[in-house]
């Protein structure tokens, strides 16, 4: 993969979307076993229902890595230099989640060009659901 051409970017560019199919429970099934978090609101509908939930929730950390996959799939992982979100709502079974970056400053650290990007992730309504910000090194 090569990086990006710092020269060539200017703040407000955005970087291609990631659109993702609609969550199913089989997504959050597969994310308990691979992340090890098994709370019952991600799994159990009764329990969600019980706690007020009306069904099962997404885990946050599913949604803000999908908003790592939209700076994957244009940088390597190795350029990224920091990655972090604010969780905003909660994400349901049917979401389908659209993760998007846009450049927002150029700036140099450390000796590396970086950029920093605004890092979100909505859902097919336009509810946003994790808003966060990202710092990527480039050539």
């Amino acid at each position: 993969m090569t990086l990006p051409n710092y020269d060539a970017l200017t703040v407000g560019d955005e970087l291609p979307p990631l659109e993702l199919p609609p969550l199913r429970r089989v997504n959050l099934a597969i994310y308990c076993g691979a992340s090890g978090d098994h709370n019952p609101v991600h799994v159990d509908s009764d329990f969600a229902r019980e706690s007020g939930l009306g069904d099962v929730i997404a885990h946050g950390m599913l949604i803000m890595a999908y908003g790592g996959r939209v700076l994957t799939q244009w940088v390597p992982q190795s350029a990224i230099r920091s990655f972090q979100a604010r969780f905003m709502a909660m994400t349901r079974i049917g979401d389908a989640i659209t993760a998007r970056a846009r450049v927002v400053e150029k700036l140099e650290q450390g000796g590396e060009r970086c950029v920093r990007l605004e890092v979100s992730t909505e859902n097919q309504h336009g509810e946003i659901k994790t808003s966060g910000s990202a710092l990527v090194a480039l050539a």
